[in-house]
């Protein structure tokens, strides 16, 4: 069976053949961390995780590397405006100092860090900061300006995309619908050749002079563009050409275009095998933006009393490509959906052999572009199969959360207590022995304790009464 993904490049489902053997190369775009993510930008991690899952379930080995961006992202993707960092310290009333921004980077790190795990996101084998890879940037804009695709100006080293002809190839653009528009805060540099030109290096000059974080370099003391750092993150921890290079759609037109100049400018070479992006989450008509002021955090969903896995349950059951709609209706729905299958799971007995042939649809559905909803409705079609034994079930359910990361076996217990399961097994044993007065007993038993026992085809079923 292929395992299939949707290549923005090329604009078709290719099969996945990694470039050394049984192991995948994975770089995803990382936070910049100058505040809390939001759970628009974690809709796009939890795709990646599934992706990462699903080669491992497949049986591939992965690297997944994604950065850390700490320096260099300007409040536009396309070079204008002020570092966000930067306008972070004055947001948190931090003195604009080389450790205020480092203490402002980890804090929220950290807090990126947390929401990873609190949606059970396998975190990446490598996290590098964008401002520990300053010498592999500088040295490839270096190779950039030695093979004819890199200017400097009094203001900044540029990128020039007449150049580079296949420049507009991911986002399907034509290069004048690139340039870049000027408003009050920003400052248009009359030496570039083309509004579209994109910035390598930025230099302590114009509205940068005051910039904090600045290295030395070959055209003077300054510091690198957004652009510039995943180039140099992922060719310093994956090597080029690797095979897949993930983020969300808000990346195509503009970073991800750039990357793929910048990597082929310097290397000759295709240096990414598969571009992969995650749709936008939307507030009802509006789209999940820092920048808008209209956007959730996980701990928002927290505080009003939510499991996280819900949330990652309701981003399963749309496809990864398919703009979501996010509403707490919808949240309220997920959340009920996935506290069902947790008492199915727990209901059914110890593992052992599991279906096959519902394994197989699994795995025909989320090796096809990564088709979470498919691969739910195939987990809940197996669960409502009576002909199967629940402990062929459970063992294939397992398999299946491999993939969906919902924690289902590890919930077992918070949801239905260890007395309470013992109280079912002695049930069981019990009725086993057609000593049904025994059995009754523990029934009510397990009632007066808060809990309801039904017998099923499948083996019984406890859950918390109400």
């Amino acid at each position: 069976m292929e395992f299939l993904l949707y290549n923005t490049l090329t604009r078709r489902k290719e099969a996945v053949r990694p470039l050394d053997g049984n192991a995948v190369r994975m770089y995803a775009c990382g936070p910049t961390v100058y505040d809390f993510a939001h759970i628009g930008n974690l809709r796009t991690y939890l795709f990646e995780d599934v992706l990462r899952r699903t080669l491992e379930y497949l049986g591939l080995s992965v690297k997944h590397v994604m950065n850390i961006t700490d320096v260099g992202h300007l409040v536009s993707d396309a070079d204008t405006g002020e570092d966000k960092m930067q306008k972070a310290l004055a947001r948190e009333q931090l003195p604009p100092t080389v450790e205020s921004l480092r203490t402002l980077a980890d804090r929220y790190t950290q807090a990126f860090l947390a929401d990873l795990s609190a949606l059970n996101i396998l975190r990446p084998h490598v996290l590098p900061k964008a401002t520990d890879h300053v010498p592999q940037m500088i040295a490839l804009i270096e190779r950039m300006m030695k093979n004819g695709y890199a200017y400097a100006t009094p203001l900044a080293v540029y990128f020039d995309v007449a150049k580079f002809p296949g420049y507009t190839a991911l986002s399907g653009q034509k290069l004048k619908e690139k340039s870049v528009g000027a408003r009050d805060e920003v400052e248009v540099d009359p030496a570039k050749k083309h509004p579209a030109d994109f910035a390598l290096w930025f230099k302590l000059a114009g509205k940068n002079a005051q910039h904090v974080m600045r290295w030395e370099s070959p055209w003077g003391v300054g510091f690198p563009g957004w652009h510039i750092e995943c180039s140099a993150m992922s060719e310093r921890h994956l090597g080029f050409p690797f095979d897949l290079h993930c983020g969300g759609e808000d990346h195509i037109a503009v970073h991800h275009t750039n990357e793929i100049a910048q990597n082929e400018a310097a290397y000759g070479m295709r240096t990414v095998q598969v571009w992969l992006h995650g749709a936008f989450l939307d507030l009802g008509k509006a789209k999940m933006a820092k920048s808008a002021g209209t956007f959730v955090k996980l701990s928002d969903v927290v505080e009003r009393g939510y499991d996280p896995i819900s949330y990652r349950y309701l981003c399963l059951n749309t496809h990864y490509r398919q703009k979501l709609n996010f509403s707490w209706e919808a949240l309220d729905g997920a959340a009920q959906a996935l506290k069902r299958l947790r008492r199915a799971a727990a209901e059914l007995e110890a593992p052992a052999v599991g279906c096959a042939e519902y394994e197989a649809h699994f795995a025909r559905a989320i090796s096809d572009d990564l088709n979470t909803p498919q691969a739910l409705a195939v987990l809940w079609d197996m669960l409502s199969d009576h002909s199967l034994p629940g402990h062929a079930k459970r063992q294939s359910l397992a398999q299946f959360d491999r993939v969906l990361g919902l924690r289902l076996g590890e919930t077992v217990a918070a949801e239905i207590p260890k007395n309470i399961l013992a109280l079912v097994a002695r049930r069981e044993e019990a009725r086993k022995k057609k000593d049904w007065k025994e059995s009754d007993r523990l029934r009510d038993e397990g009632a007066s304790a808060g809990f309801t026992i039904e017998d099923t085809p499948d083996g019984p079923r406890v859950a918390p009464k109400g």
